[in-house]
């Protein structure tokens, strides 16, 4: 049986996070520590009894998601004698979970990737003026269809791109409050079962996010990288990658490009991959990866009782 790692990205959030894993497992503890002096923050202190308000912020959401995906795998190692390099054939992340992907596969820190995440997450707030910006979830219209409403809807100067290919049935799209507004009532008239606006911060994945892009790419220079010990699926290209030098500037090239999850699940399952594991906080990718490759296998590590569960299966 292959098997790849998959890590989740923003919106798997949530207050409580993390809090079960610490309480039962020390190396967990010791995981959200270093995330915390990392950051010289109370981050962990936020993930479980913060506001959701604050948790949400992109600033807090993108570190806190991939400390728990960290935190899971940890365990996993420690308890079950989990090797990655051994036991695992790819990983792949969707968005920010790209950067847990490669923590990982032992590409990046642990505390380098807290703080490229936190710089992140700062610099995509920063790149466009609250209010400004949106997303919306586009359900029931083919990606080719999606694409013709972004281009329709991008006229007279406003933004309208695909920011997530997540699945034949659904497309997220990214850009300025009228251009996502136009899309969404362009969809509607052409058949989409849905078309629901995103509460997002700012419009992740699109040109709006080109100061933020500069930012990354400034910042990813100062840290160092490794080749994974694994291939990592990119997400701008759906092609696995293991030279390190190729890897920072798809990182740069993602915080404007397109989350070609769809193309990276077909990729792991044309590659040989029949066993999922998701790790991490929430159950976000399961779902998706449930619709794209149904017949392959989809476990998810999050949880103390996941932990034991994959143990007994393992």
């Amino acid at each position: 049986m292959k098997t790849a790692y998959i890590f989740p990205g923003q919106g798997s959030q949530s207050v409580g996070m993390g809090q079960a894993l610490s309480a039962a497992f020390p190396i967990a503890r010791e995981t959200f520590q270093e995330v915390d002096d990392a950051l010289n923050q109370k981050l962990f202190a936020l993930m479980t009894q913060g506001a959701e308000a604050d948790l949400t912020l992109t600033e807090n959401a993108q570190p806190a998601i991939m400390a728990c995906s960290i935190a899971a795998l940890r365990v996993m190692e420690r308890e079950m004698g989990v090797d990655v390099a051994r036991d695992v054939a790819l990983v792949a992340g969707h968005s920010l979970g790209e950067y847990s992907a490669l923590t990982a596969a032992g590409a990046i820190s642990l505390a380098d990737t807290a703080r490229l995440l936190k710089i992140r997450g700062q610099a995509m707030q920063a790149a466009v003026p609250q209010g400004q910006g949106a997303m919306a979830a586009i359900i029931g219209l083919a990606f080719d269809d999606v694409k013709a409403i972004c281009t329709e809807a991008s006229k007279d100067g406003e933004v309208c791109e695909v920011a997530n290919y997540n699945s034949d049935q659904q497309v997220v799209i990214s850009g300025s409050v009228a251009g996502i507004d136009a899309a969404m009532a362009l969809a509607k008239e052409r058949g989409a079962k849905r078309a629901l606006p995103l509460p997002v911060s700012a419009p992740f994945h699109c040109s709006l996010m080109e100061p933020a892009a500069q930012r990354m790419r400034e910042a990813l220079a100062q840290v160092r990288f490794q080749n994974p010990c694994i291939p990592l699926v990119a997400n701008v290209t759906a092609i696995a990658v293991t030279d390190a030098d190729m890897i920072r500037p798809l990182l740069v090239e993602q915080v404007t490009g397109m989350v070609r999850w769809r193309e990276s699940v077909d990729m792991m399952s044309e590659s040989g991959i029949t066993r999922f594991v998701e790790i991490g906080h929430g159950k976000i990718l399961a779902g998706l990866v449930k619709r794209l490759a149904p017949d392959a296998q989809m476990v998810n590590v999050g949880t103390p009782d996941d932990i034991d569960a994959f143990s007994k299966a393992a």
